[in-house]
């Protein structure tokens, strides 16, 4: 069979525009369409199922089936082969029809006959409006050129149902996503923070109001001047001095000139003008193929890819549309709710014009989380059906510390959460009283409170929040998304953009953390059973020594005269540790050589991440100047619960009596060997958990800059004294948290305990 036998895809197009431009009824037309379609595919069945309120797939219009059928016939989504296209948004190709376990016979229609099957979804944007099948008698297996035929006619025949013109659409409306009832989300608070506003819905996404194009060079030549727009707004986005972008936001911005490029990308976009398309439509059609088809794999780094897309092809969009790329006016209290959202749309908003940020598909390492958290703007993310449910101008409250979304909430919900904002505002209020003032107990104990950080942007939180230094600087972020590695004086100039911002303050660089869930775009990506137990962080520093090296080389040079404090990532044991140490002791010896200027002191530090280093801490506190314990990590591998799965995440309370008497075992190591560790992990930012650290002995603390002010309000509240005794006891519990007796003990005490949200 040869698809589209009477004339190219062009000619069918252009005639399909003619039957649903004419003034018969809508029934008449859809009888029309699949006549058409079933002649010039050479099919013996053309058949449109659309989606009914509450997901049934009802017949619509049909050649070659039982027309009694229409409109008597339904399927449940999942139901048969028509309702497995629908739930899986993919093309369903089969020969034998009736023995796939999916089968679902229908003796109404007349179907018997028929053994090959060919099924696409009909698809605008990311919703299923129905199914487009055509069959054959003969046992035959349809060609990819046949599959993208009917996927370009489901795609027009999607824009004539979402338009309306054929089909009433409140007739297909899901009764569920009532624009004016109250509805509550639950999702994961990525940012911290409470904001309450009107819905801004993240729609940038061009109404397409040609499908068929009449001249297609002249849309091959406006995709080509759209393609080079859009590379053009990328690069003037990188030399913005409004973000200053640098690290992983630059690095982020600079993936987006990558995908621009893409040559596989372009090329699907052209054929598909090509196949009778306007510039508009092709873009809509690549975008949603691309989408099916990343978001039914399971590796996250391909599905984290799959945003970075949607954002390309939005913007090429608004480049053929002509628009301006920023967004347009916004309330005052501006709730943006998307489905997916790329870090790039985000700074296209601009500072502070946001109360809070609602993204369905964004999680704890999306880049568009870590892009709001530098920003500091309240994020709730993994949140199912919101962009569905919600409208432009709705009332909607976005509470990240219980990562709930509420739409349309009623008034009493509204002045509950009214009035938490404002106990939010006193609170940090209060912080920000005390940012000056040392962490200091009411004892005389000295704490030192530091913020973690890895972007230009994170700097000014060092000044605002107080913090004493930057006890973590990532320096993998900038390394993360390039097109290729950062050159030597690239390195150079950023390190000296930190140290200058930081002033006489201390800063930890950690060496490269790369390997697991962190791989650069232009590093080769080994498949492994475990990335997080895998070649990752120091274990590729010391299989590829030049890369550390080029490092160290790029810190020596931007570190004149200054304290530089190295940070070593995921050591397993003592032995690595000081491999490590020979590596960077002969770029030093290089350095002297050139005689350039060298940092007047050099401290050497360690991550204590993976458990076995707590069989060697006596010897890791005597060959290291100061160690740093990555919480975070180290909890995951010794409680053997994956933090990224929600199921086991929360498991085990960083509470229990083995945490403490981990962070004891520590403690006491430091205490003996006169040295300085210091938690870098979540444990350290939360007021409860930093309370049991100090009782513990541990005195340096590294956290998110916004917790700083929560943390020292709650030092400067503390004796020691007392803590000491109650946590040593807590020690030899064997439940499976103390967190109710630490809280007795504060309210006891009078220990301020508050988080920011």
């Amino acid at each position: 069979m040869t698809p589209l036998a009477t004339g190219g895809p062009r000619i069918l197009l252009r005639r399909l525009r003619e039957i649903m431009a004419e003034q018969g009824s809508a029934q008449a037309r859809l009888n029309k369409l699949v006549s058409l379609i079933a002649a010039n595919m050479v099919a013996e069945v053309c058949s449109i199922y659309l989606r009914r309120a509450g997901g049934s797939l009802e017949l619509f219009a049909t050649e070659g089936l039982n027309r009694d059928a229409v409109h008597r016939t339904r399927l449940k989504t999942g139901e048969g082969l028509v309702g497995l296209v629908a739930e899986t948004a993919a093309p369903v190709s089969l020969s034998d029809a009736p023995s796939h376990p999916k089968f679902s016979y229908r003796p109404e229609t007349g179907e018997d006959p028929y053994r090959s099957f060919l099924g696409v979804p009909i698809v605008r944007g990311e919703r299923v409006f129905g199914v487009l099948t055509v069959q054959n008698r003969t046992q035959r297996q349809y060609d990819e050129e046949e599959e993208e035929a009917l996927l370009t006619i489901a795609m027009v025949l999607a824009e004539v149902v979402a338009q309306g013109t054929l089909v009433d659409l409140s007739e297909l409306d899901e009764a569920e996503l009532s624009p004016t009832l109250p509805a509550v989300f639950k999702g994961e608070g990525l940012a911290e923070g409470l904001g309450i506003g009107s819905v801004v819905l993240h729609d940038p996404r061009v109404k397409v109001e040609r499908m068929i194009a009449d001249d297609p060079a002249a849309e091959l030549q406006r995709l080509e001047s759209a393609l080079g727009e859009l590379r053009e707004a990328v690069d003037e986005m990188l030399e913005s001095k409004e973000f200053n972008l640098a690290g992983e936001s630059r690095e982020v911005i600079e993936a987006y000139r990558l995908f621009a490029n893409d040559q596989g990308w372009r090329q699907r976009l052209r054929d598909a003008v090509r196949s009778g398309l306007t510039a508009e439509a092709a873009v809509e059609r690549v975008q949603d193929e691309t989408r099916a088809r990343l978001s039914r794999t399971e590796d996250p780094y391909l599905r984290e890819r799959l945003h970075d897309f949607d954002d390309l092809a939005r913007r090429l969009m608004r480049h053929l549309a002509a628009n301006g790329m920023k967004p347009g006016n916004l309330p005052k209290d501006a709730v943006v709710v998307a489905r997916a959202m790329g870090p790039a749309e985000l700074l296209d908003y601009g500072r502070g014009q946001l109360s809070a940020l609602v993204v369905e598909e964004a999680t704890q390492t999306s880049h568009i989380a870590i892009v709001a958290r530098a920003l500091g703007i309240t994020l709730v993310g993994a949140v199912d059906g919101v962009s569905d449910a919600a409208r432009s101008g709705d009332r909607i409250i976005v509470d990240s510390q219980s990562g709930e979304v509420h739409l349309r909430p009623s008034q009493a919900i509204v002045a509950a959460f009214q009035a938490k904002e404002a106990l939010l505002a006193q609170r940090v209020a209060r912080f920000a009283a005390i940012k000056d003032q040392p962490a200091i107990t009411k004892d005389g104990v000295r704490i030192a409170l530091h913020m973690n950080a890895g972007l230009l942007v994170d700097l000014p939180h060092l000044a605002e929040s107080g913090a004493d230094g930057i006890g973590l600087f990532r320096t993998e972020l900038q390394f993360m998304l390039g097109q290729s590695m950062p050159s030597l004086s690239d390195q150079i100039a950023f390190y000296r953009q930190v140290l200058e911002a930081a002033g006489e303050k201390p800063v930890v660089f950690r060496t490269l953390d790369l390997g697991g869930d962190k791989v650069p775009t232009y590093g080769k990506r080994e498949r492994e059973q475990n990335p997080a137990l895998g070649w990752r962080a120091l274990r590729i520093a010391l299989d590829r020594p030049a890369l550390l090296r080029y490092q160290v080389r790029a810190l020596l040079a931007a570190s004149p005269d200054r304290h530089l404090k190295l940070l070593l990532p995921m050591v397993s044991e003592v032995s690595e540790f000081e491999a490590a140490k020979t590596l960077i002791a002969r770029e030093l010896v290089r350095a002297r050589k050139l005689g350039g200027r060298l940092p007047k002191k050099i401290s050497y530090g360690a991550m204590l991440e993976v458990p076995s280093l707590l069989f060697e801490l006596k010897q890791i506190f005597k060959c290291a100047d100061f160690v740093s314990v990555g919480s975070n990590d180290l909890l995951q591998f010794v409680f053997a619960a994956d933090r990224t799965n929600p199921t086991v995440a929360r498991r085990y309370d960083t509470l229990s009596p083995a945490v403490l008497n981990l962070v004891r075992s520590i403690g006491a190591a430091a205490l003996d060997a006169g040295a300085e560790a210091c938690f870098c992990g979540e444990m350290a930012g939360r007021p409860l958990e930093a309370l049991a650290l100090i009782g513990l002995g541990i005195k340096s603390l590294s956290m998110q800059p916004t917790m700083i002010g929560p943390v020292k309000m709650m030092v400067r509240s503390l004796d020691t004294r007392r803590l000491q005794a109650v946590v040593e006891k807590l020690c030899e519990e064997s439940g499976s948290t103390t967190r109710p007796a630490l809280v007795n003990f504060a309210a006891q005490e009078k220990i301020t305990v508050e988080r920011l949200s």
